[in-house]
């Protein structure tokens, strides 16, 4: 008990802002990428030319979707992946087999990189910092969607300490192939009021 709330209270005490992230950050993005604690659900390549198939067009704005860096008092802490889903249409039909996606919802991947800082409220905070960045950013955005596969429970119990719900679970494409496809699918409406 005393922990939650020592957890609820740094969510609440820190100021994240996010820049889109440059080809300047993509060594400090693969450090984060060969940590053990990032590796394990991410999955990625680290190689140059793996990281600039991956991240490149983001980078450069060819392509949708957005890759934010998530600094804290301006130093970088985390990465925030945030895209329309009705830009990737396989990934959206994947969303859809298991629940309702609304027209211009956005869906969002996390991690924070330094493992140092893993298992203080960070990720919650990071991700309660990105939604309302979201409703600011993508104004017609009705809600955020984000599948999360079963077995990382600190990523989808960092979601509902944010306030998303869990609307479905089912089959999805996991990140590493080492994981079961049961993946928990989560929600966060935009506010009524359209303040957060």
């Amino acid at each position: 008990m005393r922990r939650r709330r020592l957890v609820h209270r740094l969510a609440a005490a820190v100021t994240f802002t996010f820049r889109p992230l440059t080809r300047a950050d993509f060594a400090l993005l693969r450090r984060w990428l060969e940590q053990p604690h990032v590796a394990r659900w991410w999955n990625h390549e680290t190689t140059p030319e793996a990281l600039d198939r991956d991240f490149g067009g983001t980078a450069d704005g060819t392509s949708p979707g957005e890759d934010l860096l998530a600094l804290l008092d301006g130093v970088p802490v985390g990465l925030v992946q945030r895209s329309r889903l009705a830009d990737f249409a396989e990934y959206r039909d994947e969303f859809a087999a298991l629940t309702d996606v609304p027209d211009g919802a956005v869906t969002i991947d996390y991690l924070v990189g330094d493992p140092g800082r893993v298992g203080r409220g960070l990720g919650t905070a990071m991700i309660g910092a990105v939604v309302a960045d979201t409703w600011r950013a993508h104004p017609d955005a009705p809600a955020i969607v984000v599948a999360v596969v079963a077995a990382n429970t600190a990523s989808w119990r960092a979601l509902e300490k944010a306030g998303f719900r869990r609307v479905a679970e089912g089959a999805m494409e996991p990140d590493n192939p080492v994981d079961d496809p049961l993946h928990y699918v989560y929600r966060r409406d935009r506010p009524v009021t359209g303040n957060e």
